[in-house]
């Protein structure tokens, strides 16, 4: 799949609904503070685009997390994933269309969602792409929304990439990056970078040597509305100049929209860190940068 396939059209999905090898999840996140997904209650019950079934990436349990990793939202193993892609009739013909909906602004982003979902899925070798523009988008156009749930989708069988982890990086490969020419990109927002807010973890601030392009200045929406590919070009300029990047944020959900906009720009040697800050502050040794404690 070439990249100009990553993000679809409205109207692509429109005409391509109930094409037989066609699988449309939805991703979109109403989070509680205990990492409860009510998105179902609150948002896809009450109606969803034809043809998509809920698929739950945002919950601590979520579909394409670990469950027994130590951190939230960690990536899966192999044969979690397989079962996931069976559980939802997804095999290596399946072409998968990525849509959400952003149902608080600022909060549940749904763009994070669906990168974070592409980001894992595409790696593992699923032929993958974003509904640009959401559900949001959807609806403007007068598109119609259903209730009605699919059922009895599970049976197929996926056979994962073997370079699945190409798009993943550890502490580790962190730690190698910032004395090997790797760009390391902080996806979060600029107050969030220089300490003036709270962070994520145990410390503020940023991992040292990193640069700065909070994920929101890659979107023009709530919702994988991604800006041209000349203006993501500009923003993300510095990067495209290095050979490897590797983007973070807090959790490694914001961090796969940058990584994914490097994507469309053509960029193949990205990869998000999993741990992202949850893991990094926790470790007093990893150096971390705080401009806001500066005397």
């Amino acid at each position: 799949m070439s990249k100009v396939d990553y993000l679809v059209s409205t109207q692509w999905l429109n005409d391509h609904l109930w094409d037989e090898n066609l699988r449309i999840l939805d991703v979109t996140a109403m989070l509680t503070k205990q990492r409860e997904n009510r998105a179902r209650q609150d948002c896809y019950d009450d109606g969803h685009i034809p043809n998509a079934v809920l698929f739950d990436v945002a919950s601590g349990d979520g579909v394409l997390s670990d469950p027994n990793a130590a951190l939230p939202w960690t990536w899966p193993t192999v044969d979690q994933f397989t079962q996931t892609m069976h559980d939802y009739g997804i095999d290596n013909e399946t072409r998968v269309i990525i849509v959400a909906k952003s149902p608080r602004e600022g909060i549940d982003s749904g763009t994070m969602w669906c990168t974070r979902a592409w980001w894992t899925m595409h790696h593992f070798g699923v032929d993958v792409a974003i509904l640009k523009g959401g559900v949001e988008r959807w609806c403007e156009e007068g598109r119609e929304l259903v209730t009605d749930s699919i059922k009895d989708i599970s049976g197929d069988t996926f056979t994962v990439d073997d370079n699945w982890q190409r798009g993943y990086a550890d502490k580790q490969a962190v730690l190698a990056g910032l004395d090997n020419a790797t760009c390391l990109i902080d996806s979060l927002s600029s107050a969030s970078f220089d300490g003036s807010r709270e962070g994520y973890g145990s410390r503020n601030g940023h991992i040292t040597g990193a640069i700065n392009i909070p994920f929101s200045e890659l979107v023009n929406g709530e919702t994988a509305d991604f800006r041209s590919e000349d203006e993501l070009a500009e923003i993300l300029s510095g990067a495209l100049q290095e050979p490897r990047v590797i983007t973070y944020c807090g959790a490694a959900i914001a961090a796969t929209v940058d990584a994914f906009a490097l994507k469309l720009l053509g960029h193949q040697q990205v990869a998000v860190y999993d741990g992202s800050l949850l893991e990094w502050t926790s470790d007093a040794s990893l150096p971390m940068t705080d401009p806001s404690a500066a005397p």
